[in-house]
């Protein structure tokens, strides 16, 4: 049957290609108001599209934000039920005049599918309702019952997403979830991806003086609120760049030999990592690069400003500043915990006479993990290393998929991650792609892995 279905897949090839790059040109970017109506295009077409494969139930799930796309097929009575999981909306494409083709005109160069969303999360998110879709044009039933949850806030860390679940929480029964968001760790060694770290925000501002003054007149005596917050943003870390708040690190337990070994399994050369990226190296260095980028916790300002930003010169004192931060957390930090470790650290350091405010973005979202022996783990290891020969390596993700963290929580869901996007498609920046062989690679391994899942019993999956 799955041979039957990988056929019929190898020719609706050129098809599914287009379906993606008709997606692709719907500007979905979920932070910005203006595009709003691309938003809604791209929930009109996966609504039409999971109608047309023959899901029932198809609708919005509206929790007040952008709402997700549902649809569902229960017709495997006994058969485990599973979430699949995808998201619509993308990033801002700007700056626009880094592209070398427009963000939202899919390109291809050189085998590569360029445009904002190929990679994060639409390629994947494709192949994903491709393989149901061709289970049931082939067989008329899938191996395994499937709820298909599209989300349309993922990109401005779902915060509509609990209250979806409280509104819907009898759709979104399951016994397990497979999320196409996420990613291949490695773009050579076969990779699993055991979980992703979590997300903290805080804002923080500054305020020196009642009101902005001349610097000529007033520099020297009074306090310069970029130079406090600057001074504050930087005792986060020591010289190295190793983060120097012990009550944030307090929670982030140390690392297993099992995770220090499959990191060692996937390491990189690091002097031309950093000779790629035209970066420095930066981190604790008793820890590797792949250690740093997927298994430790960070702080990291996003944005930082005050004063005068635009051309020419303005010879002034600012008295306010701002700089937002995320925190990327590990399992065993506490999201508000985390936030308040930093606030803590900062309020301890703040000079007498400067004022020291804080605001949130969101609410956070803690680390996820799947445990070893999980039937979601289970079957993509036997899949994996049917599809490649290869016995993969398991790590984790440097990013955040929200859902993960939320769904375990309130539906009890644990999750396997097996998207197909690679870590050198420029996810997030100009010239995003998606590398056309993850394609028939992801649509086989998809095919096989539903197969693979119905050999399990619904119970199982919550042992």
């Amino acid at each position: 049957m799955t041979e039957d279905v990988i056929t019929f897949l190898e020719r609706e090839h050129d098809a599914i290609l287009e379906r993606l790059k008709a997606v692709l040109r719907l500007p979905s970017v979920s932070t910005d108001p203006a595009y709003a109506d691309g938003l809604k295009a791209a929930r009109s077409f996966f609504m039409d599209r999971l109608s047309a494969i023959g899901l029932q139930d198809v609708q919005l799930l509206d929790g007040g934000g952008h709402p997700a796309v549902y649809g569902a097929w229960n017709g495997a009575p006994g058969a485990p039920t599973l979430i699949v999981y995808g998201h619509y909306d993308v990033q801002p494409p700007e700056p626009f005049e880094l592209w070398q083709s427009p963000p939202f005109e899919p390109t291809v160069r050189n085998g590569r599918l360029y445009a904002r969303g190929a990679s994060d999360v639409k390629g994947s998110t494709t192949i994903a309702v491709e393989t149901v879709a061709a289970y049931l044009a082939v067989t008329q039933r899938c191996p395994v019952n499937v709820k298909i949850f599209i989300e349309g806030e993922e990109e401005i860390g779902s915060p509509s997403l609990r209250r979806i679940v409280e509104r819907h929480r009898d759709l979104l029964q399951a016994d397990g979830m497979i999320s196409a968001d996420g990613g291949r760790g490695s773009t050579e060694v076969p990779t699993l991806n055991t979980g992703a770290r979590g997300i903290a925000w805080l804002e923080v501002n500054v305020r020196t003086a009642a009101k902005d003054m001349h610097s000529g007149r007033y520099g020297g005596a009074l306090r310069n609120a970029l130079h406090e917050l600057a001074a504050l943003i930087a005792s986060l870390h020591d010289p190295e760049g190793r983060i120097a708040v012990p009550e944030y690190m307090a929670g982030a337990p140390a690392l297993t030999e099992r995770q220090r070994s499959d990191a060692a399994a996937l390491a990189i050369d690091e002097t031309a990592f950093y000779a790629e990226l035209q970066g420095v190296p930066r981190g604790d260095r008793s820890y590797s690069v792949v250690e740093r980028l997927t298994l430790l916790p960070t702080i990291e300002v996003n944005g930082m400003c005050g004063g005068y930003t635009g051309p020419g010169g303005k010879t002034v004192l600012p008295c306010t500043a701002t700089a937002k931060l995320t925190m990327r957390l590990v399992p065993g930090q506490d999201p508000q915990k985390a936030v308040e470790a930093v606030r803590r650290h900062l309020e301890a350091r703040c000079p007498c006479g400067v004022k020291l405010t804080f605001s949130q973005n969101g609410g956070g979202s803690p680390a996820s993990s799947l445990e070893a022996g999980h039937p979601l783990l289970v079957a993509a290891e036997t899949v994996i290393e049917r599809t490649t020969g290869q016995r993969p390596v398991l790590t984790r993700l440097g990013g955040t998929v929200p859902i993960l963290a939320i769904f375990k929580e309130m539906l009890g869901l644990d999750a396997l991650v097996f998207g197909f996007a690679k870590p050198d498609e420029d996810v997030h920046a100009p010239n995003e792609f998606f590398h056309l062989s993850s394609i028939p690679e992801g649509l086989r391994a998809w095919t096989l892995l539903l197969a693979e899942l119905a050999k399990f019993k619904p119970e199982e999956f919550h042992a």
